[in-house]
């Protein structure tokens, strides 16, 4: 008997199969959930510092994130990175928004065995990979000064160890960058002009010596001496469309001024700090303690790139070509504007760059915000300038 001659299954025996895998598939969501989460289950904390971090730190919850290098799933001190090979170019990874050391290293899609930016580049390179995980809700300026903080601590404990030091950051990662770069060049214009004054306090007086400043904290900042190269992927230089968005809607329900708009105006401005600085790259501390800093066109200081850094600025083209350009400059990788993450308010004028900065631009088609984490022609850029 050939196949086609084979008996058929009765009516009822498909409509009851149907049924039975109808039952079932709650029981296979469920697992495929459970899988999902095991899977992702350390995303779970960044996720929530993202969207609350800043409440979850005022409070003191444990389950705040703190700064830190990170190794094997866990928080290290700097005096426990044990870092022996002298003078070795170190390469710094710093996440984006609700994000954690792990993008850098591996995916839960990824194909087995497959390894990411930081473990290819430090076999390939012989660089030394470092990674970092913070709060991501917090105000991007707390950031910037913490990772500012650790920077020194690591070059100060490891003096003979760090050599030329590289910072590759992602979206919001790349920002507080920036602000750590800022804050690290206001310390040391401080510390110096603290000095100057401090010298010329024990000369007979003059107007000058009014002016001294009792900061007994300034220190330098001796990380920036080690710093060649600046990696922004996705950064958002100039803000974030989807958060001026958001702040638009928020304004918008409120001015209503009815319960239910009203309501979801209160829920959405309960997004964190991390997230509402994004709307203009807010990153440094007088800008969001502005009296103006809710108006639709707030205060933004300029932090300008620094001296003697190549900055190279990474960016995804999501649509395709055959798009309106004005559509593909306005969504950029989905998430940035290509115009932002371009930065022409801080990179454009190439004129106006300090002594020995230069900015370099590459530009990768048809990507993603979360694709320049894994394209093969970003690590190809990255291997070849780190």
């Amino acid at each position: 008997m050939s196949d086609s001659d084979a008996p058929q299954p009765s009516r009822f025996r498909r409509a009851l199969g149907a049924v039975g895998r109808a039952a079932l598939l709650p029981v296979r969501g469920a697992d495929y959930l459970v899988r999902t989460g095991k899977a992702h289950q350390h995303f779970f904390l960044p996720v929530l510092n993202g969207v609350l971090g800043d409440q979850l730190a005022a409070r003191f919850d444990p389950r705040a994130i703190q700064m830190s290098f990170r190794r094997g799933g866990h928080d290290v001190a700097v005096a426990d990175l044990r870092l022996s090979e002298p003078h070795q170019k170190t390469a710094v990874f710093v996440h984006g928004l609700m994000g954690d050391e792990l993008i850098w290293q591996t995916g839960f899609q990824d194909a087995p065995g497959s390894r990411r930016y930081g473990p290819r580049l430090a076999e390939e390179t012989h660089i030394r990979a470092l990674y970092l995980r913070f709060n991501s809700g917090l105000h991007l300026s707390e950031n910037g000064r913490e990772l500012s903080r650790l920077l020194t601590e690591l070059v100060e404990t490891y003096p003979d160890a760090i050599g030329e030091l590289v910072l590759v950051g992602h979206s919001m990662g790349g920002l507080i960058i920036r602000s750590a770069g800022h804050y690290a060049a206001l310390n040391e214009e401080l510390r110096m002009k603290n000095e100057e004054l401090s010298s010329e306090a024990n000369r007979p007086a003059t107007d000058n010596s009014s002016f001294f400043i009792p900061h007994s904290s300034l220190k330098k900042a001796p990380w920036l001496a080690h710093l060649r190269s600046v990696f922004l992927l996705g950064t958002p230089n100039d803000g974030s469309w989807l958060e001026q968005n958001s702040f638009l809607t928020a304004r918008l329900l409120e001015r209503i001024n009815l319960f239910p708009t009203r309501f979801l105006s209160k829920a959405l401005n309960q997004r964190s700090n991390g997230i509402k600085d994004l709307r203009y790259s807010i990153l440094v501390d007088e800008d969001w303690q502005d009296a103006h800093a809710h108006d639709l066109t707030p205060p933004r200081m300029p932090v300008p790139p620094l001296p003697g850094v190549q900055y190279h600025i990474l960016m995804g083209a999501w649509l395709r070509s055959t798009r309106p350009s004005a559509l593909r400059e306005y969504f950029g990788d989905g998430l940035v504007g290509k115009g932002s993450a371009r930065g022409h308010a801080t990179f454009g004028d190439e004129a106006a760059l300090p002594a020995g900065a230069s900015v370099r631009t590459a530009v990768f088609s048809q990507q993603h915000h979360g694709g320049l984490l894994t394209h093969p022609e970003v690590f190809q850029y990255l291997k070849q300038w780190t």
